[in-house]
């Protein structure tokens, strides 16, 4: 399977330090460093952060999909699961499509720290709209 060229991320995805090391239509996986800059007040990874970096890999790997088809995906809808709190390290991330449709898409995304435990999951239903222009 050959990975196609990474999306460039934009100034608000890259702020969430997520690092995309694959991308394509079935697959999207990376990791993000955290640390004091996603805190909340009290010390813990904001869970706006797992928000977007869910968001961001279902966002990335659907629009890779239909792509060639003159479209990009659109999330409808973001149901992340905060399983974990988390002070700071290295979370990787992987997202999977449950199922990839003609105009709609539901990608599934897993956030483990690097001792396998699981800190975050998302579910991301998608809409396939056409590129502009």
């Amino acid at each position: 399977m050959s990975q196609p060229e990474r999306p460039a991320a934009s100034a608000f995805v890259a702020a969430t330090g997520f690092e995309i090391t694959e991308a394509t239509g079935t697959r999207v996986a990376g990791h993000v460093e955290l640390g004091p800059d996603q805190h909340t007040p009290w010390g813990v990874v904001h869970g706006g952060l797992y928000c977007t970096v869910v968001e961001s890999a279902a966002s990335i790997g659907a629009s890779l999909a239909v792509r060639e088809s003159g479209q990009f995906a659109v999330g409808v809808n973001n149901s992340t699961d905060f399983l974990r709190s988390v002070t700071g390290g290295r979370v990787d991330v992987l997202a999977e499509p449950v199922q990839q449709g003609r105009t709609q898409q539901l990608w599934q995304v897993s956030l483990t720290r690097e001792d396998g435990k699981l800190v975050a999951r998302g579910q991301v239903r998608l809409q396939n709209v056409p590129l502009p222009g």
